[in-house]
């Protein structure tokens, strides 16, 4: 008897393994392409929406590619969990459309053994997101953070609009044209209005005009023809001179400035760090709270007791420092093999010049018993506002924290999502995947940002801000599977042509 119960159990487990990586297969393609599409489609937009502006600074080709490869870390973070949820969208309802889903069922393959395989599947693209977001989207963020920060110092060498006063040189050159030619600088119906000397007015009027900038890409010279120069003095008002002329030439100095990289920006924001370092930061915003809380309430007892003659009692605030956690070491000595000795000198150099307050820091703070309540009381609302602005520093980094964590979990969310919506639409096609994508896109980011402005303000804790779009997005899958599953049914427009009920 027992061999043909292990004979069952192989064709069972041979049949399982076949449905799984043919489910697996079935979802790849269509989650590869929504990845190049969903990818590509929101590069585009930044282009769009950038290109003027970078075409505008006078930048090289070669740093306007860079803030381009730079902007896709960012993209790709969002673009890897939609993927997820478009396949799984678009797998489901090509499956149900070909009856597969009923012929499954109808030979006892249950719900769950066709979902298993798929969340093993984003539960890989979750730990490839998380890794993804903690470890190359920081430095690929703080890379393009210190890009545009040198970009927008650069001074704009040509971004004159028409029909508007533009300001050429701040105080000193205003021009409008009717007419601008982008490609060669050419204007047309020109008013120029001369303000540098504070003492007298002059604009000049141009049929048309060029611009040319000199090879040092920072003096701009305007080219006008057959025009007017109106000049009047305000020294004698009743003096003004208009002079035709037939080719004028003006030389403006500083217009442009040259793109100048920065090496030593060593500053990082909440969106330029890891999980390791944003844990640090929260953890020690925690401790500058407790410390100034603390010390407030022992001034407060103190400015007490020194009113009845008893002695000051010093503030305890001696705190011990947390262990680093298992997934901090392991990066830590992951990197002390990746990294350069000479980066890894730069990185500690780095941290030790990074500032520290003294009075928050310290482990114990000594209070004087020499000044009065008054002063007292005023030192006291120092400390508290200290202790709020260390809850607000601590909510803004706990919720990048767990933004990391919710993102990369929300590729096994979405597949609890999408199954339940694909199999009760199952012919809707491309349509269906196009809106089901939308409208739980839409759901699930406005939940992370209005949680994240919530949390900011500190009206909610960061963890339930960034976890309540999970959650709810769980919540509403589950319910959907419940019913599949309880109804025993696929929904009418699923079953095949002679009806009857599919065998869950």
């Amino acid at each position: 008897m027992a061999i043909p119960n292990i004979a069952i159990t192989r064709r069972i487990h041979a049949a399982m393994s076949i449905l799984t990586r043919y489910m697996l297969r079935l979802h790849a393609v269509p989650f590869v392409f929504a990845f190049i599409a969903l990818t590509g489609f929101m590069l585009l937009h930044q282009v769009a929406r950038r290109i003027e502006f970078l075409l505008g600074k006078g930048l090289p080709w070669t740093v306007i590619a860079e803030f381009f490869a730079l902007t896709l870390p960012y993209l790709i973070a969002m673009t890897l969990s939609m993927s997820v949820l478009v396949a799984v969208l678009y797998a489901f309802s090509r499956m149900m459309d070909d009856q597969e889903i009923t012929a499954l069922r109808a030979g006892g393959i249950s719900l769950g053994q066709l979902i298993r395989p798929l969340l093993l599947a984003a539960t890989g693209v979750a730990i490839v997101a998380f890794l993804f977001s903690d470890q190359v989207l920081p430095r690929t963020n703080h890379r393009l953070r210190t890009l545009m920060t040198d970009i927008y110092r650069a001074k704009p060498t040509f971004s004159l609009k028409e029909h508007v006063v533009n300001e050429v040189q701040r105080g000193r050159y205003f021009l409008r044209a009717a007419q601008i030619d982008p490609g060669s600088y050419w204007l047309h119906d020109v008013a120029l209005y001369d303000l540098h000397e504070p003492d007298r007015s002059r604009v000049i009027y141009a049929d048309s005009g060029r611009i040319e900038f000199a090879p040092n890409q920072e003096d701009m010279q305007l080219t006008l023809f057959d025009g007017t120069i109106h000049e009047s003095s305000q020294d004698d008002p009743g003096t003004f001179q208009d002079i035709e002329y037939a080719r004028q030439v003006l030389m403006m100095r500083g217009i442009g400035s040259e793109f100048v990289r920065r090496e030593d920006d060593n500053y990082r924001g909440d969106r330029e760090m890891g999980t390791c370092g944003l844990r640090d930061v929260v953890r020690q915003a925690q401790r500058d709270r407790r410390v100034a809380s603390i010390t407030a309430v022992a001034i407060r007892r103190n400015t007490l007791r020194s009113l009845v003659g008893l002695p000051e009692l010093p503030a305890d605030t001696a705190l011990g420092d947390p262990a680093p956690g298992a997934y901090c070491q392991a990066m830590e000595w992951i990197g002390s093999f990746v990294r350069p000795a000479e980066l890894q000198a730069q990185e500690a150099g780095a941290v030790r010049r990074a500032p520290t307050r003294p009075s928050q820091s310290s482990a114990s703070v000594t209070l004087d018993a020499r000044p009065g309540p008054t002063n007292r009381s005023g030192e006291t609302r120092v400390l508290l506002d200290r202790a709020h602005s260390a809850r607000i520093r601590g909510a803004v980094y706990a919720v990048e924290l767990h933004k990391k964590w919710s993102i990369a979990v929300a590729c096994i969310i979405f597949v609890i999502v999408g199954v339940p919506i694909a199999m009760r639409f199952p012919r809707g096609g491309v349509g269906l995947v196009v809106a089901a994508s939308m409208v739980v896109f839409a759901i699930y980011y406005m939940g992370l940002i209005a949680g994240e402005s919530l949390a900011n303000k500190l009206i909610v804790s960061p963890p339930a801000a960034m976890w309540a779009s999970n959650a709810l997005m769980a919540a509403l899958g589950l319910i959907g599977l419940w019913r599949i599953r309880r109804s025993g049914t696929l929904p009418r427009r699923a079953l095949p042509r002679g009806g009857g009920e599919a065998v869950s």
